[in-house]
């Protein structure tokens, strides 16, 4: 991918993979940071140079800006989910899980920044057009992961069991499954086909973690961003809530399904963190174990 394209290429959804690496690049500035990406701001720097490119296509710095102005609005509660997201893949891996698979992995960098040990392979599903950029960029860095890592660009709502399984996943070793924020932006049965398709995956004992919310809550936050709603299709309407993600009875739809869950709540987590959310409406996590 040509520098200029990434403005064409990530317009969309995949402009807030963008805002996520300004928020952990924001986060690891910190004195008090809940963790250190020393990748993100190369993302967020990168990304920045592309989007105001004099040459780049013609409304990307006011794509930038949205994004700006959507990393201030969601900024504590998604830090405080990026080190929960931290947290579950070293317990993961600390319990002996050798297997990790990061849905919509974004621009994230666990394989290179977490420390995983080498007999740990981890899965980052994601759209080409994310790869193409994240590539390049962890290509100038020099950046060598401490796992084995395996990119499968593959698009959720296709077939991307076959291209995970060609990068050698195994179905008879238990996984840790993690949503990275995607399935929300899936209409309900793309969402539930999904975890469908990765109960079938899963051995015994295997954990598929994700983020549970009231869309209507992240919709009215949404709208106080002017064009917010073109970077995140389908989540700026009320009536995401009956029909986007896994919907907020996805405990019991689970638990119907072969899993057992428990919710963690968001702002307790926090605490826990040493950070207060001012915006926690319920939300929080799910950890489902397969049966």
């Amino acid at each position: 991918m040509a520098s200029r394209d990434l403005p064409r290429a990530l317009a969309g959804v995949g402009a807030t993979a963008i805002g996520v690496a300004l928020i952990r690049a924001r986060e690891s500035e910190r004195d008090d940071r809940l963790y250190d990406d020393p990748y993100a701001r190369a993302f967020a720097d990168a990304a920045e140079r592309e989007f105001l490119d004099p040459g780049a296509p013609e409304g990307s710095a006011e794509t930038w800006a949205t994004v700006a102005r959507l990393v201030d609005v969601f900024y504590e509660g998604r830090t405080v989910g990026v080190r929960m997201s931290d947290d579950a893949l070293r317990d993961a891996v600390a319990s002996g899980c050798e297997q990790l698979v990061m849905l919509g992995a974004g621009l994230d960098t666990h394989a290179f920044r977490l420390g995983l040990p080498s007999a740990v392979h981890l899965f980052e599903v994601d759209l080409p057009e994310m790869f193409a950029f994240k590539e390049r960029v962890l290509g100038g860095l020099g950046a060598v992961p401490s796992c084995r890592r395996s990119v499968v660009a593959a698009d959720l709502r296709g077939d991307w069991r076959t291209a995970l399984m060609d990068a050698g996943f195994r179905e008879d070793v238990p996984a840790r499954w993690t949503d990275a924020g995607v399935l929300a932006y899936l209409t309900r049965e793309e969402a539930r086909r999904v975890v469908r398709t990765i109960g079938e995956l899963s051995a015994p004992g295997s954990l598929f973690g994700f983020g549970h919310s009231r869309l209507e809550a992240m919709a009215d936050r949404i709208r106080t961003v002017p064009d917010a709603g073109r970077l995140m299709p389908g989540l700026a309407d009320r009536s995401a809530e009956r029909e986007r993600g896994l919907g907020w009875d996805a405990p019991e739809w689970l638990e119907r399904n072969g899993w057992r869950t428990e919710f963690r709540e968001l702002a307790a987590i926090a605490a826990s963190y040493g950070r207060a959310l001012p915006h926690s409406s319920g939300a929080g996590s799910i950890l489902a174990t397969r049966l």
